[in-house]
C-alpha cells in the first residue's frame, strides 16, 4: 500500500500526513471505532479530538488501548476553557480519557471573538495554562482553532502559536492569504471542513447518486485544498470506515489542480450554496 504524503507542521517539525481525521462526530456511528482503526490501518496518524467532543477522547484512547498505536501517532485536542486553571484541568483529563503521558498538540477551541482573544492572552489566561503544561513535559506544541480572519492573523503574527485550525475550501476560499501568512511564520496549518461541512458533503454525494458527474466531488475538494502547498493537513469528519478508505485513496492518487479548475470548482461551490 502506497504511503500518504507527508508535510511539516510548521515550526513543530513534526511530519504529518496530508489526511488526518476529525474525530468530532466519529463517536456519533455505531462504526465509530472501526471507523478509527481504518483510519490508522490507512496510515492516517494525525487525529483532531477536543474536551467538548462528546466521547471522541474516549472512544480514541479506547482504540489505542486495543491495537498498538503507531510510532508516529500525532493526537491533538482542544480546550474551551479561557482561563489557565481551566485549561490545565481539560488537559489532565484529555491525558485520562486518551491513556496518553503527554499529546503532540494542544490547541485554544474556538477563539473567534476579540473578548475570547483577551481572555486567553492574559496573564491568567488558557494560553498561560497550556504554556504550563508544555514546561511540565504534558503536551508538545501549542495550537488555537478560529472561526474568525482578524483572530487567525493574530495568532499567526504573535509568536506565541506553533499551528492555527481555520476553515479553508473551495466553498470558503477566503482564507487563502491566511495559509500564506502562516508560511511566512513557519505555523503549521490544520485545515478543517475541507469538503465543507457534513450538511454539504451530504448534499453533494446525494447528487453524485443521481447521476451528477460534475467536478463537485468530495475527491476533488481535497485536491483543491492539498494544491495549497501551505496547508500542513486537511482533517476531515469520517462517521464510518468507507469515508476512511475514499478519502485515504484520493489521498494516494490526487494530481495537483490548476488555477483554472480551482476557479471551476469554486463557482459550482457557490452554486450549491
Amino acid at each position: 500500500m502506497t504511503e500518504l504524503k507527508r508535510r511539516r507542521l510548521g515550526r513543530t517539525g513534526l511530519m504529518v500526513p496530508e489526511l488526518g481525521l476529525g474525530a468530532m462526530d466519529t463517536p456519533t456511528s455505531p462504526e465509530g471505532g472501526e471507523t478509527l482503526e481504518a483510519a490508522l490501518q490507512a496510515g492516517i496518524t494525525f487525529i483532531d479530538t477536543a474536551r467538548e467532543y462528546a466521547g471522541s477522547e474516549m472512544l480514541i484512547g479506547q482504540a489505542l488501548r486495543e491495537t498498538p498505536p503507531p510510532a508516529d501517532l500525532c493526537l491533538a485536542s482542544k480546550t474551551f476553557s479561557r482561563t489557565a486553571n481551566g485549561a490545565q484541568y481539560d488537559i489532565d483529563r484529555s491525558l485520562r480519557a486518551l491513556g496518553r503521558e503527554r499529546i503532540a498538540l494542544y490547541q485554544l477551541h474556538d477563539v473567534s471573538t476579540p473578548e475570547a482573544w483577551e481572555a486567553v492572552m492574559h496573564e491568567d489566561g488558557a494560553l498561560a495554562g497550556l504554556q504550563a503544561a508544555r514546561y511540565r513535559g504534558l503536551i508538545d506544541h501549542i495550537g488555537i482553532s478560529s472561526h474568525t480572519a482578524e483572530i487567525v492573523r493574530r495568532a499567526i503574527t504573535c509568536g506565541e502559536f506553533d499551528a492555527v485550525m481555520l476553515e479553508y475550501s473551495a466553498f470558503y476560499p477566503a482564507t487563502a492569504p491566511l495559509i500564506d501568512l502562516a508560511a511566512e511564520h513557519d505555523v503549521g496549518v490544520i485545515v478543517m471542513r475541507p469538503v465543507g461541512g457534513s450538511g454539504r458533503t451530504s448534499a453533494i454525494r446525494g447528487r453524485m447518486a443521481e447521476g451528477n458527474n460534475g467536478p463537485l466531488t468530495p475527491a476533488n475538494l481535497l485536491r483543491y485544498v492539498w494544491s495549497n502547498p501551505g496547508v500542513s493537513v486537511a482533517i476531515p469528519g469520517a462517521r464510518y470506515p468507507s469515508r476512511i478508505h475514499d478519502n485515504a485513496a484520493t489521498a494516494r492518487e490526487w494530481l495537483d489542480m490548476d488555477e483554472a479548475e480551482q476557479r471551476e470548482l469554486e463557482a459550482e461551490a457557490a452554486r450549491l450554496y
